[in-house]
């Protein structure tokens, strides 16, 4: 599959949804979301992930986020990113802001708390110790027994994690367990307009974190989604694509109108 999205609704704003996903993932967890969003929508996969080259060194925020910005479409975007693809687009809208126009961040940690910080690092060292263990523990994790995900789209999250270079998953993941960290002190220089998302069940990145990060970002604004876990792109695809569309084109509405004022 290459990365543009399929012909679903024709979009009103020619301006380009990117779409980043999480860690161990790859770019067609985002399938059902830009079957709804249609033309115009591009996944990418991250550095060290799907169809990109592994990993073989620790890496920082920054280097992924350099990676994802010499990928994007030309031109401002509408970035979107899931979980590790949320802190990437965080640093590419504080540090590259001329080319994003909005970002949404969907399922994202923020100043993780200490005690939440000690609980990422031990998921980190329990995948160095067994990582095909660690994966059946995030599939539980996120698909727990009741959950109404069904069972084709759980075997496709299996099977993108299985499908992983363990090196270079462990080299994205420690991204993950520290890159809110590194970017928390540069939230409140972001200067585009911003939606954090997130399920109301979450128990990783929890509505308490997406809140904390609208509390952040001068004028970002929150949305947390009833009855849904952490792969919230997955399990209600149609509230995603409903929260970007809405967000995106109220965005662009109030950036047409201010530079129409005299």
């Amino acid at each position: 599959m290459d990365d543009l999205g399929t012909a679903a609704t024709q979009p009103t704003d020619p301006m380009p949804i990117v779409l980043l996903h999480g860690v161990g993932l790859d770019r067609t967890m985002w399938d059902a979301v830009r079957g709804v969003l249609g033309p115009g929508t591009v996944a990418l996969d991250l550095p060290g992930h799907g169809g990109q080259p592994p990993l073989r060194a620790p890496q920082s925020l920054a280097n992924l986020a350099d990676d994802v910005l010499a990928r994007l479409p030309g031109g401002p975007v509408h970035l979107v990113g899931f979980s590790l693809g949320a802190l990437i687009a965080q640093h590419l809208a504080r540090f590259h802001p001329d080319r994003v126009a909005t970002l949404t961040c969907v399922s994202s940690v923020c100043n993780r708390t200490a005690q939440e910080a000690a609980a990422v690092a031990t998921r980190l060292e329990a995948a160095r110790r067994d990582f095909r263990g660690s994966v059946a523990a995030s599939l539980q994790r996120w698909f727990p027994k009741g959950s109404r995900v069904g069972a084709e789209a759980v075997t496709a999250t299996e099977r993108a994690l299985l499908a992983n270079d363990v090196g270079s998953y462990l080299h994205a993941y420690a991204v993950f367990a520290r890159g809110d960290r590194e970017i928390a002190p540069e939230l409140g220089r972001i200067r585009v307009p911003t939606l954090a998302m997130t399920g109301e069940l979450d128990p990783g990145s929890t509505p308490a974190m997406s809140r904390r990060l609208a509390a952040a970002v001068p004028g970002a604004r929150v949305q947390i989604v009833p009855g849904v876990r952490h792969m919230l792109p997955v399990e209600d695809a149609p509230a995603v694509a409903a929260a970007i569309t809405a967000f995106t084109e109220e965005a662009m509405t109030a950036e047409r109108a201010e530079a129409l004022r005299p």
